[in-house]
């Protein structure tokens, strides 16, 4: 199958016009200029770039990744994909012992079936202070049995686990993880600057949804927000929804850290892709009123409703820089480096890649996707 569009981000240049040529799941040609031949598909004022890589989030279409059941998993992703989420790292909540061993179980078939790319546990070894939509009654210190139970029950499919670097344990648990090739985050996290610094030595290099459910900057304790923007080895998370940061935040980021260490995110969760009312995160209960989920009952953001799409518009739209920087800045943010934070097969468009990805219109809304060499 031979594509040709306008203009084809590759996640490393701009091909004006470009051509794509997919054989099975992969790229076998892409090139710049006159094509080899006729096209098969000729896309026409329109620009193709690397699939999404969503590394944090939650559920979507009604469902939840909490359930551990492979028809709401694949209601989740189906609802991402069809927005251009081409590679998925489902997150789970804080729970007890039993349900996490239950949930990781049950989320590494789908990995193993190819439904998802990985698992992100996001808890249960997070700080109460900071505890965001997570149940603090279920948070606890990491235990070295435990954490091999959930890696037993992963079977290696564990990509990431965001943990608070103040929690008795914690450097620790950090050497554990990272040394069975799972990445660790902070985050949901009270930590001093210093105790962030010891688990970035410790290994850490994921910054959890950045600024949210994490102790703020202050001129005399610097806190994780400082120690993890500093530091070159640090990939940062940011949910550019319209709600959890400011664009101005979005932009003070990019200035401080550059373009290669910033991951966008949408910490979606299951009233993605459905209407306002009420939804599950785990065992919490959670209401959704104008798009924007927040913890029944509080004014606690849960989660949000966004979609990688949404993230990316929200990204070039705020950045301060001219559209064609920042589309090219925000395919980096949301394709190339989360799946280099988390070891993820490049989804750059390249001869020998996977054939993923998105094509956009003029408003970089998603006109198609394609996902392995077929059209979602």
């Amino acid at each position: 199958m031979l594509l040709c569009a306008d203009t084809v981000l590759t996640g490393r240049k701009r091909l004006q016009p470009g051509w794509i040529e997919v054989t099975d799941a992969t790229i076998r040609g892409i090139g710049q200029g006159e094509a080899p031949g006729p096209a098969d598909r000729a896309l026409g004022a329109v620009t193709v770039i690397p699939g999404f890589v969503d590394t944090h989030l939650h559920g979507g279409g009604g469902a939840n990744f909490s359930a551990a059941d492979p028809r709401q998993s694949a209601t989740a992703v189906a609802t991402h994909r069809r927005c251009g989420t081409t590679t998925l790292v489902a997150s789970l909540v804080t729970a007890d012992p039993a349900d996490l061993i239950r949930q990781v179980a049950s989320l590494a078939r789908d990995v193993r079936s190819g439904l998802l790319d990985g698992i992100h546990l996001e808890g249960p070894w997070l700080s109460p202070q900071r505890c965001g939509a997570h149940q603090p009654a279920l948070m606890r210190d990491p235990d070295p049995a435990e954490i091999d139970a959930v890696l037993e029950a992963g079977a290696g499919t564990i990509r990431m686990v965001t943990l608070a670097p103040e929690r008795d344990g914690a450097v620790a648990a950090i050497r554990q993880l990272t040394a069975a090739g799972v990445v660790v985050a902070v985050g949901h996290t009270e930590a001093t600057y210093a105790q962030t610094r010891a688990a970035i030595d410790a290994g850490a290099t994921v910054g959890t949804h950045l600024f949210n459910a994490m102790r703020p900057i202050d001129r005399r304790e610097p806190g994780p927000i400082a120690a993890l923007l500093e530091d070159p080895r640090i990939t940062v998370e940011l949910i550019t929804d319209g709600v959890h940061i400011d664009p101005a935040i979005y932009r003070l980021v990019v200035k401080t850290v550059g373009n290669d260490r910033v991951s966008l995110i949408t910490d979606a969760m299951a009233a993605t892709g459905m209407p306002d009312g009420r939804y599950d995160l785990g065992p919490l209960a959670v209401d959704v009123a104008g798009g924007v989920a927040r913890v029944a009952g509080s004014d606690t953001i849960a989660g949000s409703t966004a979609t990688m799409d949404a993230v990316l518009r929200f990204a070039v739209l705020n950045s301060g820089v001219p559209r064609d920087e920042a589309l090219r800045a925000a395919v980096a943010h949301t394709s190339i480096n989360p799946a280099r934070a988390l070891g993820l097969p490049s989804p750059e468009l390249a001869a020998g890649s996977r054939a993923d990805l998105v094509v956009l219109d003029g408003t970089l809304s998603v006109t198609g996707v394609m996902r392995e060499g077929a059209w979602l």
